[in-house]
């Protein structure tokens, strides 16, 4: 069985480019999100890392680290980076896990237990290391999305993911469809109208099971 929705993620000791730590202990208090990649130096992950480094700021608002992962080693990780802030045009100041031994990508069930990296390797063998992973100060899974190699991943979709997140868990609310912040929520169906009245104030009842209320600024 893979990780799935509200696992406790795996407090693997990962080896990266910043240097060594538990996963757990790096993740602390705040929100985390891992970016997967298959190998250093490919065209697409090159551009992603890169937009993951020119929204420093924005993870940073929203109290969430973030950390790659590739399989490959920490002195390639080094000279990638340069690559990537030449992309990307800002600091890759995040950690990179090294992880030619596929102990990350094995326990994320990104590659089955029995992969193994063939020398002459490319990118395809392990193709499937394409995953975001949004995770909690509790350490549980909150999301998880997997991309192919020919299409890059949306970091405003990420970044609106994050947010809904957040914003469920600390109102007690859920997000509708293209929700961003601001944007109407939706009152989970186990709050009773008169909960709902003395928690949130008005809301608007479109079917008996979808109540849409406003949250303010």
């Amino acid at each position: 069985m893979g990780l799935r929705i509200n696992d406790t993620i795996p407090n693997l000791t990962v080896e990266t480019d910043l240097g060594s730590f538990d996963l757990h202990d790096w993740i602390g208090d705040s929100w985390a999100i891992l970016f997967s990649h298959p190998k250093d130096f490919t065209p697409v992950c090159t551009t992603e890392f890169g937009a993951v480094a020119q929204l420093a700021g924005e993870w940073e608002k929203r109290g969430t680290k973030v950390i790659g992962v590739s399989v490959d080693g920490v002195e390639d990780h080094k000279k990638w980076k340069g690559d990537i802030e030449k992309v990307g045009g800002a600091n890759p100041g995040f950690p990179i896990i090294a992880d030619d031994g596929l102990e990350v990508s094995k326990a994320f069930d990104m590659l089955p237990a029995e992969a193994y990296m063939p020398d002459g390797r490319t990118p395809n063998d392990s193709a499937t290391v394409r995953s975001v992973f949004i995770i909690g100060p509790d350490k549980q899974l909150k999301l998880s999305m997997t991309y192919p190699m020919n299409v890059g991943r949306n970091f405003a979709e990420v970044l609106r993911a994050l947010d809904g997140l957040q914003t469920a868990a600390g109102k007690g609310v859920a997000t509708p469809a293209n929700w961003n912040v601001g944007d109407d929520v939706v009152i989970p169906a186990a709050v009773s109208d008169a909960d709902a009245k003395e928690k949130f104030g008005e809301f608007e009842t479109v079917l008996p099971y979808l109540r849409m209320t406003n949250l303010g600024s």
